[in-house]
């Protein structure tokens, strides 16, 4: 019998099994990563956010779960502009995070 919809395949995250060491070493570099609240002011003032999905606070929400290829896919949409730093209530030095980020998960080119 056919209800109309269909049950979505479950989207758990096991914490247990993901590979934190990547984002050990970011929060080594740039221990601003665990100042993030997911306020999401970043992401309001990102002119490319509009247009290609780019959220800072969905990059460092990713990278904690060990979704990495998502997170660099969307840092590739980042155009570097300092709007996000300069909206940032907890200072965070956006611009720097990221090319971190670029830099750790072996991304060259934003």
């Amino acid at each position: 019998m056919d209800f109309g919809f269909k049950i979505s395949p479950s989207s758990t995250i096991n914490l247990d099994l993901v590979d934190t060491g990547k984002f050990e070493e970011l929060h080594r570099l740039e221990p601003d990563v665990y100042k993030c609240m997911a306020c999401g002011s970043c992401s309001s003032a990102c002119p490319a956010g509009n247009f290609s999905g780019m959220s800072l606070r969905k990059v460092i929400l990713a990278l904690q779960r060990g979704k990495e290829k998502d997170a660099v896919s969307m840092l590739k949409n980042c155009m570097l502009c300092g709007k996000c730093s300069m909206v940032c209530p907890r200072g965070i030095n956006t611009r720097h995070l990221i090319l971190s980020v670029c830099r750790i998960y072996g991304e060259d080119q934003v």
